[in-house]
Protein backbone atom coordinates (compact mmCIF):
# COMPACT_ATOMS: atom_id res chain seq x y z
CA UNK A 1 0.00 0.00 0.00
CA UNK A 2 1.37 3.38 -0.99
CA UNK A 3 2.14 5.82 1.81
CA UNK A 4 -0.03 8.91 1.61
CA UNK A 5 1.01 12.45 2.38
CA UNK A 6 -0.11 14.03 5.65
CA UNK A 7 -2.31 17.12 5.56
CA UNK A 8 -2.84 19.05 8.79
CA UNK A 9 -5.82 21.32 9.45
CA UNK A 10 -6.16 23.36 12.64
CA UNK A 11 -9.16 25.16 14.10
CA UNK A 12 -8.97 27.15 17.34
CA UNK A 13 -11.75 27.93 19.80
CA UNK A 14 -10.47 30.07 22.63
CA UNK A 15 -7.59 28.19 24.22
CA UNK A 16 -8.54 24.86 22.63
CA UNK A 17 -7.22 23.63 19.27
CA UNK A 18 -8.77 20.96 17.06
CA UNK A 19 -6.09 19.44 14.80
CA UNK A 20 -7.49 17.26 12.00
CA UNK A 21 -5.04 14.96 10.22
CA UNK A 22 -5.52 13.46 6.75
CA UNK A 23 -3.13 10.80 5.41
CA UNK A 24 -0.44 8.61 7.02
CA UNK A 25 1.95 9.35 9.88
CA UNK A 26 5.38 7.98 8.97
CA UNK A 27 9.01 9.14 9.42
CA UNK A 28 8.74 11.55 6.50
CA UNK A 29 5.63 13.27 7.88
CA UNK A 30 6.43 13.05 11.62
CA UNK A 31 8.49 16.30 11.68
CA UNK A 32 5.57 18.23 10.14
CA UNK A 33 3.20 16.84 12.79
CA UNK A 34 5.65 17.61 15.58
CA UNK A 35 5.98 21.23 14.42
CA UNK A 36 2.19 21.65 14.24
CA UNK A 37 1.61 20.36 17.78
CA UNK A 38 4.45 22.41 19.25
CA UNK A 39 3.05 25.51 17.52
CA UNK A 40 -0.26 24.93 19.32
CA UNK A 41 1.57 25.06 22.65
CA UNK A 42 3.55 28.14 21.66
CA UNK A 43 0.25 29.82 20.77
CA UNK A 44 -1.02 29.23 24.31
CA UNK A 45 -3.49 26.41 23.62
CA UNK A 46 -4.38 24.63 26.88
CA UNK A 47 -6.08 21.67 25.17
CA UNK A 48 -5.19 20.00 21.86
CA UNK A 49 -7.67 17.54 20.32
CA UNK A 50 -6.20 15.50 17.47
CA UNK A 51 -8.84 14.02 15.14
CA UNK A 52 -7.48 10.80 13.57
CA UNK A 53 -10.65 9.87 11.66
CA UNK A 54 -8.93 10.19 8.26
CA UNK A 55 -5.51 8.82 9.26
CA UNK A 56 -4.81 5.43 7.71
CA UNK A 57 -1.74 4.40 9.72
CA UNK A 58 0.90 5.56 12.19
CA UNK A 59 4.33 4.13 13.02
CA UNK A 60 6.47 4.27 16.17
CA UNK A 61 7.98 7.64 15.21
CA UNK A 62 4.53 9.13 14.85
CA UNK A 63 3.56 7.75 18.26
CA UNK A 64 6.71 9.29 19.74
CA UNK A 65 5.58 12.67 18.39
CA UNK A 66 2.29 12.34 20.27
CA UNK A 67 3.98 11.17 23.49
CA UNK A 68 6.53 13.99 23.37
CA UNK A 69 3.84 16.58 22.68
CA UNK A 70 1.79 15.20 25.58
CA UNK A 71 4.75 15.55 27.97
CA UNK A 72 5.45 19.09 26.79
CA UNK A 73 1.78 19.95 27.19
CA UNK A 74 1.79 18.65 30.76
CA UNK A 75 4.69 20.92 31.66
CA UNK A 76 2.65 23.99 30.75
CA UNK A 77 -0.60 22.68 32.29
CA UNK A 78 -2.11 21.78 28.92
CA UNK A 79 -3.36 18.43 27.62
CA UNK A 80 -3.38 16.48 24.37
CA UNK A 81 -6.00 13.88 23.41
CA UNK A 82 -6.35 11.60 20.38
CA UNK A 83 -9.78 10.89 18.89
CA UNK A 84 -11.27 8.36 16.44
CA UNK A 85 -8.13 6.30 15.60
CA UNK A 86 -8.17 3.47 13.11
CA UNK A 87 -7.70 -0.15 14.27
CA UNK A 88 -3.93 -0.09 13.58
CA UNK A 89 -3.37 3.03 15.73
CA UNK A 90 -5.60 1.63 18.48
CA UNK A 91 -3.49 -1.54 18.59
CA UNK A 92 -0.29 0.53 18.64
CA UNK A 93 -1.56 2.61 21.57
CA UNK A 94 -2.65 -0.48 23.48
CA UNK A 95 0.60 -2.37 22.82
CA UNK A 96 2.75 0.55 24.03
CA UNK A 97 0.58 1.39 27.05
CA UNK A 98 -0.32 4.79 25.59
CA UNK A 99 -4.09 4.30 25.64
CA UNK A 100 -4.68 7.19 28.14
CA UNK A 101 -3.97 9.54 25.23
CA UNK A 102 -7.07 8.20 23.52
CA UNK A 103 -10.49 9.80 23.92
CA UNK A 104 -13.44 8.35 21.99
CA UNK A 105 -15.31 11.64 21.81
CA UNK A 106 -14.52 15.32 21.90
CA UNK A 107 -15.78 17.39 24.83
CA UNK A 108 -18.63 19.21 23.07
CA UNK A 109 -18.93 21.87 25.76
CA UNK A 110 -15.41 23.07 25.09
CA UNK A 111 -14.46 22.14 21.54
CA UNK A 112 -17.70 22.10 19.57
CA UNK A 113 -18.43 19.63 16.75
CA UNK A 114 -15.46 17.68 15.44
CA UNK A 115 -14.60 17.43 11.81
CA UNK A 116 -15.83 14.16 10.42
CA UNK A 117 -16.94 12.86 13.84
CA UNK A 118 -20.17 12.28 15.69
CA UNK A 119 -21.28 13.25 19.18
CA UNK A 120 -23.07 11.28 21.87
CA UNK A 121 -24.12 12.14 25.40
CA UNK A 122 -21.90 9.53 27.08
CA UNK A 123 -18.84 11.17 28.60
CA UNK A 124 -15.94 9.03 29.74
CA UNK A 125 -15.22 9.34 33.45
CA UNK A 126 -11.62 10.39 32.82
CA UNK A 127 -12.36 13.07 30.18
CA UNK A 128 -11.49 16.69 30.87
CA UNK A 129 -14.42 18.81 32.05
CA UNK A 130 -14.46 22.58 31.50
CA UNK A 131 -16.82 24.87 33.42
CA UNK A 132 -16.59 28.60 34.14
CA UNK A 133 -13.12 28.70 32.61
CA UNK A 134 -11.81 26.01 35.00
CA UNK A 135 -10.83 22.62 33.58
CA UNK A 136 -10.71 19.46 35.69
CA UNK A 137 -8.57 16.63 34.41
CA UNK A 138 -7.09 13.43 35.77
CA UNK A 139 -3.34 12.86 35.72
CA UNK A 140 -1.45 9.64 35.24
CA UNK A 141 1.28 8.72 37.74
CA UNK A 142 3.90 9.90 35.23
CA UNK A 143 2.14 13.23 34.84
CA UNK A 144 1.92 13.56 38.63
CA UNK A 145 5.71 13.18 38.83
CA UNK A 146 6.15 15.91 36.23
CA UNK A 147 3.78 18.33 37.99
CA UNK A 148 4.62 17.56 41.64
CA UNK A 149 6.63 20.78 42.06
CA UNK A 150 3.77 22.87 40.66
CA UNK A 151 1.33 21.14 42.99
CA UNK A 152 3.68 21.80 45.90
CA UNK A 153 3.72 25.50 44.97
CA UNK A 154 0.03 25.54 45.87
CA UNK A 155 0.56 23.52 49.04
CA UNK A 156 3.15 25.85 50.59
CA UNK A 157 0.60 28.65 50.56
CA UNK A 158 -1.33 26.63 53.11
CA UNK A 159 -0.38 24.85 56.33
CA UNK A 160 1.85 22.24 54.72
CA UNK A 161 5.63 22.27 54.60
CA UNK A 162 6.85 21.76 51.04
CA UNK A 163 9.15 18.78 51.62
CA UNK A 164 6.61 17.03 53.79
CA UNK A 165 3.91 17.56 51.18
CA UNK A 166 6.09 16.21 48.36
CA UNK A 167 6.94 13.17 50.47
CA UNK A 168 3.29 12.47 51.24
CA UNK A 169 2.35 12.92 47.59
CA UNK A 170 5.06 10.48 46.47
CA UNK A 171 4.03 7.90 49.07
CA UNK A 172 0.35 8.26 48.15
CA UNK A 173 1.12 7.87 44.43
CA UNK A 174 2.52 4.40 45.10
CA UNK A 175 -0.68 3.21 46.75
CA UNK A 176 -3.02 0.89 44.82
CA UNK A 177 -5.98 2.81 43.46
CA UNK A 178 -4.23 6.20 43.71
CA UNK A 179 -6.01 8.92 41.71
CA UNK A 180 -5.32 12.64 41.28
CA UNK A 181 -7.32 15.42 39.65
CA UNK A 182 -6.15 18.95 38.93
CA UNK A 183 -8.12 22.14 38.34
CA UNK A 184 -6.63 24.59 35.85
CA UNK A 185 -7.31 27.90 34.19
CA UNK A 186 -4.21 29.06 32.36
CA UNK A 187 -2.36 27.98 35.52
CA UNK A 188 -2.83 25.31 38.14
CA UNK A 189 -5.41 26.39 40.74
CA UNK A 190 -6.11 23.21 42.70
CA UNK A 191 -5.78 19.46 43.03
CA UNK A 192 -7.21 16.57 44.97
CA UNK A 193 -5.68 13.13 45.34
CA UNK A 194 -6.47 10.03 47.29
CA UNK A 195 -6.55 6.26 47.51
CA UNK A 196 -8.89 3.63 48.96
CA UNK A 197 -8.12 2.56 52.53
CA UNK A 198 -7.83 -1.20 53.02
CA UNK A 199 -7.51 -3.29 56.17
CA UNK A 200 -4.06 -4.69 55.30
CA UNK A 201 -2.21 -3.02 58.17
CA UNK A 202 -3.34 -2.88 61.79
CA UNK A 203 -3.55 0.93 61.76
CA UNK A 204 -5.67 1.00 58.61
CA UNK A 205 -7.87 -1.77 59.94
CA UNK A 206 -8.49 0.33 63.04
CA UNK A 207 -9.21 3.39 60.89
CA UNK A 208 -11.59 1.43 58.67
CA UNK A 209 -13.49 0.00 61.65
CA UNK A 210 -13.79 3.41 63.31
CA UNK A 211 -15.04 5.09 60.13
CA UNK A 212 -17.53 2.31 59.56
CA UNK A 213 -18.89 2.80 63.09
CA UNK A 214 -19.17 6.54 62.49
CA UNK A 215 -20.70 6.51 59.02
CA UNK A 216 -21.88 3.00 58.17
CA UNK A 217 -19.45 2.89 55.20
CA UNK A 218 -16.58 0.39 55.08
CA UNK A 219 -15.24 1.63 51.73
CA UNK A 220 -13.90 5.16 51.40
CA UNK A 221 -11.12 7.26 49.89
CA UNK A 222 -8.52 9.02 52.01
CA UNK A 223 -8.33 12.43 50.34
CA UNK A 224 -5.91 15.35 50.33
CA UNK A 225 -6.79 18.59 48.55
CA UNK A 226 -4.96 21.80 47.83
CA UNK A 227 -6.57 24.90 46.32
CA UNK A 228 -5.04 28.27 45.45
CA UNK A 229 -5.87 30.55 48.39
CA UNK A 230 -6.11 33.71 46.31
CA UNK A 231 -8.54 32.32 43.72
CA UNK A 232 -12.02 33.92 43.95
CA UNK A 233 -13.69 30.56 43.25
CA UNK A 234 -11.62 28.70 45.85
CA UNK A 235 -14.63 27.17 47.61
CA UNK A 236 -16.27 25.97 44.39
CA UNK A 237 -12.98 24.58 43.01
CA UNK A 238 -12.41 22.45 46.10
CA UNK A 239 -15.98 21.14 46.12
CA UNK A 240 -15.92 20.26 42.43
CA UNK A 241 -12.58 18.47 42.72
CA UNK A 242 -13.71 16.40 45.69
CA UNK A 243 -17.07 15.43 44.22
CA UNK A 244 -15.58 14.63 40.81
CA UNK A 245 -12.95 12.30 42.29
CA UNK A 246 -15.51 10.49 44.44
CA UNK A 247 -17.77 10.11 41.39
CA UNK A 248 -14.92 8.87 39.17
CA UNK A 249 -13.95 6.27 41.76
CA UNK A 250 -17.59 5.30 42.40
CA UNK A 251 -17.08 5.89 46.10
CA UNK A 252 -19.74 7.35 48.38
CA UNK A 253 -17.44 8.60 51.14
CA UNK A 254 -14.31 10.73 51.34
CA UNK A 255 -12.15 10.87 54.46
CA UNK A 256 -9.57 13.46 55.51
CA UNK A 257 -7.23 13.52 58.52
CA UNK A 258 -6.34 16.99 59.77
CA UNK A 259 -4.10 18.40 62.46
CA UNK A 260 -6.43 19.79 65.16
CA UNK A 261 -4.28 22.94 65.34
CA UNK A 262 -4.78 23.69 61.64
CA UNK A 263 -7.49 26.35 61.92
CA UNK A 264 -7.19 27.48 58.29
CA UNK A 265 -7.58 23.90 57.12
CA UNK A 266 -10.62 23.36 59.34
CA UNK A 267 -12.25 26.52 57.94
CA UNK A 268 -11.63 25.31 54.38
CA UNK A 269 -13.12 21.89 55.05
CA UNK A 270 -16.12 23.50 56.76
CA UNK A 271 -16.72 25.62 53.64
CA UNK A 272 -16.66 22.47 51.51
CA UNK A 273 -19.30 20.75 53.63
CA UNK A 274 -17.11 18.23 55.46
CA UNK A 275 -18.15 16.96 58.89
CA UNK A 276 -15.62 17.00 61.73
CA UNK A 277 -15.91 13.96 64.02
CA UNK A 278 -13.19 15.06 66.41
CA UNK A 279 -9.78 13.56 67.13
CA UNK A 280 -8.92 9.90 66.60
CA UNK A 281 -6.29 8.24 68.75
CA UNK A 282 -4.20 5.20 67.85
CA UNK A 283 -3.11 6.20 64.33
CA UNK A 284 0.58 6.30 63.29
CA UNK A 285 2.42 9.59 63.67
CA UNK A 286 2.45 12.30 66.28
CA UNK A 287 -0.74 13.49 67.88
CA UNK A 288 -4.33 12.53 67.19
CA UNK A 289 -5.71 13.88 63.89
CA UNK A 290 -9.25 15.12 63.43
CA UNK A 291 -11.36 12.81 61.27
CA UNK A 292 -13.47 14.57 58.63
CA UNK A 293 -15.95 12.92 56.28
CA UNK A 294 -17.79 13.95 53.12
CA UNK A 295 -20.49 12.00 51.30
CA UNK A 296 -20.68 12.16 47.52
CA UNK A 297 -23.44 14.29 46.07
CA UNK A 298 -26.72 14.02 47.94
CA UNK A 299 -25.68 10.90 49.86
CA UNK A 300 -27.24 9.83 53.16
CA UNK A 301 -26.86 12.16 56.12
CA UNK A 302 -24.29 11.18 58.69
CA UNK A 303 -25.32 9.69 62.01
CA UNK A 304 -24.12 11.36 65.17
CA UNK A 305 -20.60 10.23 66.21
CA UNK A 306 -20.45 7.54 68.85
CA UNK A 307 -18.04 8.95 71.35
CA UNK A 308 -17.90 8.34 75.07
CA UNK A 309 -15.48 11.23 75.32
CA UNK A 310 -16.33 14.40 73.37
CA UNK A 311 -13.95 15.10 70.51
CA UNK A 312 -12.70 11.51 70.30
CA UNK A 313 -13.50 8.85 67.70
Amino acid sequence: MAVQRLDIHRRDRGERALVTLVGDIWPASAPLLRAALEQCLRDGMTAIDVDLTTVGSCDAKGLDVFLTASRHAGRVHACLHLHHPCAQITRLLAFTGSAPLLRDLLDTSAAGPSAGGTQTSGDRADASVVKDGIRLRRLTRRQVEGMSEDIADLAVAGPFMRDDFLRRLAVSARRPGFALLVAETTVLVGCVFGFPVTSVSRSEQGLQESVQRLTGCARFLLLTQVVAHQHPQRRDIGRRLQQRLLADERTELGLALLNPADRAGRAAYDSWGWRNHGEMVGLPGRGAPCVLTLFRGSGPSLPAPRAARPGRA
